[in-house]
């Protein structure tokens, strides 16, 4: 006679035999360096084309006037008051680090021309783009993606209007003329800091900081610095403008268009500035 079958288990005991600690979830690999290498160029060739509608638009009329005067409210006044502070506070840390090495060797009567000087040629301009960037490129990236992912690009298509030249070509040309404009106030009010700190600090007055600043500045190294602003504000604009209209999947793809506006922003900048150094300095501009 064969034997009764056993019982099976009761659900509530096969669920307690399963494992109470799920798997870990499978690693995501990263892209390999090939990938990145092919979309960074991809990026590279869109922000080309782009520029070029951007050249193309600009040639036909109506001009944009009103849109470029409010954009340059809005990427130049509002950037002042940031400029400033950072300006005064980089220059017043400059001349501290300046006159702690230079003291060592009996140099302090050259703190106010290394400072005037790196300053005017260097620091100010990328600074002030740099950190000017930060802010008007990532709010670039976030109003344009946000007309993307809600469809009001699409619309300016359908009317018959050209993306290019009513958002990007305002954006471009205010950047370009408003950066110019931030880095000379930079540049004074860097300088304003560094002679606050040689009066209070150092024993340099303000009389004898500007005379030895100007016997050594001229004005080859005040305009090496400024020709390199327009092409900063060129690059923070195309970049934000860029990744906007890139931009998909709503309210998350905003924000991961702005965050890499950023980066990319202050990559070219950097990247840019020493390419125009080497180029100035290769013609002879910037000696």
């Amino acid at each position: 006679m064969t034997p009764p079958d056993r019982p099976s288990a009761p659900s509530s005991e096969r669920a307690s035999r399963r494992p109470s600690v799920l798997p870990p979830p499978a690693l995501v690999a990263l892209p390999p360096a090939r990938h990145r290498i092919t979309s960074a160029m991809q990026q590279i060739g869109e922000v080309s084309e782009l520029t070029w509608h951007v050249i193309r638009s600009a040639l036909r009329r109506p001009l944009e006037i009103p849109a470029t005067i409010y954009q340059m409210d809005s990427l130049g006044i509002r950037s002042v008051m940031i400029v400033a502070v950072t300006s005064i506070f980089i220059g017043m840390v400059m001349t501290i680090q300046f006159a702690w090495g230079l003291k060592r060797f009996g140099g302090v009567d050259y703190i106010p021309r290394v400072i005037v000087l790196s300053f005017v040629r260097e620091l100010g301009p990328t600074l002030t783009a740099v950190i000017v960037g930060g802010r008007i490129g990532s709010g670039m990236a976030a109003e344009v993606g946000a007309m993307n992912v809600t469809e009001q690009v699409d619309a300016i298509r359908a009317l018959g209007a050209d993306p290019a030249k009513k958002l990007v070509l305002p954006r471009v040309v205010a950047a370009m003329i408003v950066m110019p404009v931030l880095s000379a106030i930079s540049d004074f009010l860097g300088t304003i800091g560094a002679i606050i700190i040689c009066a209070t600090q150092f024993d340099i007055s303000p009389q004898l900081f500007v005379r030895s600043a100007l016997d050594s500045l001229v004005i080859s190294d005040f305009l090496a610095g400024l020709a390199k602003t327009p092409v900063f504000g060129y690059i923070i604009a195309i970049v934000g403008c860029h990744f906007g209209l890139r931009t998909t999947g709503g309210t998350e793809g905003v924000g991961t268009s702005t965050t890499r506006s950023v980066v990319a922003i202050s990559i070219a900048i950097l990247i840019s500035d020493f390419l125009m150094t080497k180029l100035f300095m290769s013609i002879g501009f910037s000696q």
